[in-house]
C-alpha cells in the first residue's frame, strides 16, 4: 500500500489509521505481544523475562531488517519506521 508519499508518511497512516481501529491502543497490544513473549520463552527455557511493549517494538523491527536483507521491500521500511514510531505511543 504505497500512499506515494514518503515512508514516513505511510507508516503516520498505518499506525495511526487502520490498524489501530482493527487492533486497539499499541500500548495495550504491544504489552499484550510482551506478556505472551514472555509466557512462551519462560515455558520453553525456564527463564522469567520482563518483555515491554518497547521490545515488542525493537525486535519487530528487527525482523523487518532481517526480511529486508533477504529481499529490498518498501513495505520492510515502512513497518520497521512504524514499529519504531510506536514506542513513543506506548503510554498515552
Amino acid at each position: 500500500m504505497s500512499t506515494g508519499g514518503t515512508v514516513l508518511d505511510e507508516a503516520s497512516i498505518i499506525i495511526c489509521g487502520d490498524r489501530e481501529q482493527a487492533y486497539g491502543h499499541p500500548g495495550k497490544n504491544l504489552n499484550n505481544i510482551a506478556d505472551q513473549w514472555a509466557l512462551y520463552l519462560q515455558q520453553k527455557y525456564g527463564q522469567a523475562l520482563d518483555l515491554t511493549g518497547e521490545d515488542v517494538c525493537w525486535m519487530m523491527s528487527d525482523l523487518k531488517k532481517c526480511r529486508q536483507i533477504n529481499a529490498s521491500k518498501r513495505d520492510n521500511v515502512v513497518d520497521a519506521i512504524g514499529y519504531i514510531a510506536l514506542i513513543e505511543r506506548i503510554d498515552e
